[in-house]
């Protein structure tokens, strides 16, 4: 566990950490990315009905991360790997600064503790999957820029990117994260979508700001 923490924060380091990023320069490269994430309430069909991520206010490092894993593979995704594959580093560090700091103007500060206590059998699982101890304990706070902001986050999305962690042998589905793995294949589906439904009820600051290809 603590070799695969080692490798996740390297791998997020050496595309973010190593570059200068320049948020001006990723908006200018975010026209791949407008068709999906700067619609609100856009859905994707694959591999199932969801909405799409909320990224604007997600944490740099993480985005940068997340992009490096499509781009690779360990991430398995048809759509996102084509988006990826041909991003520089630097290109993933600029989107990344972008994505960051887009909507901040808007965005209400959240409070350390949850708004909204779980139920009693989310709590146990919460406890479980050790979730508090990555991501903050308002969900909203990771303990590093790596992971993601979770809080308000589309509960079908979260459910989805879950369950892409249980995966495995599928050549277009799943993620290769070995902490995320071990942490999810504790629960059932039904647990899962419990804690989607959950986080995803959270006053966060992610954001889907509308964006105009035609700027």
């Amino acid at each position: 566990m603590i070799k695969a923490l080692s490798l996740l924060l390297a791998l997020a380091g050496t595309v973010t950490a190593t570059l200068a990023q320049d948020a001006k320069e990723g908006e200018s490269k975010a026209a791949m990315c407008i068709g999906c994430h700067g619609i609100p309430g856009y859905q994707a069909s694959f591999p199932e009905i969801h909405k799409v991520p909320m990224i604007s206010g997600q944490n740099a490092k993480y985005i940068a991360a997340a992009l490096a894993a499509y781009k690779q593979g360990d991430r398995k995704h048809p759509t996102m790997h084509a988006i990826a594959a041909p991003l520089s580093d630097k290109d993933m560090a600029d989107l990344a600064a972008f994505y960051e700091q887009n909507g901040k103007s808007s965005i209400v500060a959240v409070a350390d503790t949850p708004a909204a206590q779980p139920t009693a059998q989310v709590a146990e699982l919460l406890t479980k999957g050790a979730c508090a101890s990555c991501h903050g304990a308002n969900f909203s706070k990771p303990i590093d820029g790596a992971y993601p902001k979770l809080a308000g986050q589309h509960a079908d999305y979260l459910y989805v990117a879950l369950k892409s962690y249980q995966t495995e042998g599928n050549p277009q589905v799943g993620r290769g994260n070995a902490i995320m793995a071990g942490q999810v294949k504790q629960f059932k589906h039904t647990e899962l979508k419990a804690l989607a439904q959950y986080l995803g009820s959270l006053p966060g600051e992610l954001r889907t700001v509308p964006q105009s290809r035609f700027r």
